[in-house]
């Protein structure tokens, strides 16, 4: 089992240092560079943005995204599964029907 190591990050110019497992380092990275750019975003050139709000505006608008995805993800999964189960239904109709 691996151990957390620390891995430096920077948000808004500033450097924060996390524990995270090796093989999760990559995509700690990646989300820190996509919060970063969500942060610069909602701060645009208001440099004088208080750090909190600029942190729960883009925690909130990041949050927003996830539930959105989610929300396609479910309808796609329940597509497929009526697809799937219009299939079966053909197949099964193949299948038992006498005249084949």
């Amino acid at each position: 089992m691996s151990s957390a190591q620390p891995v430096n990050i920077r948000l808004l110019d500033r450097e924060y240092t996390v524990g995270c497992l090796p093989e999760e380092r990559d995509s700690l990275l990646a989300a820190a560079r996509m919060l970063d750019g969500k942060m610069r975003e909602i701060r645009g050139g208001n440099r004088m943005a208080a750090l909190d709000r600029v942190a729960v505006l883009a925690a909130l608008n990041l949050a927003h995204d996830l539930e959105q995805l989610r929300m396609e993800s479910d309808q796609r999964e329940k597509a497929l599964s009526r697809s799937v189960g219009e299939l079966n239904r053909k197949l099964d109709g193949l299948f038992n029907d006498p005249a084949a």
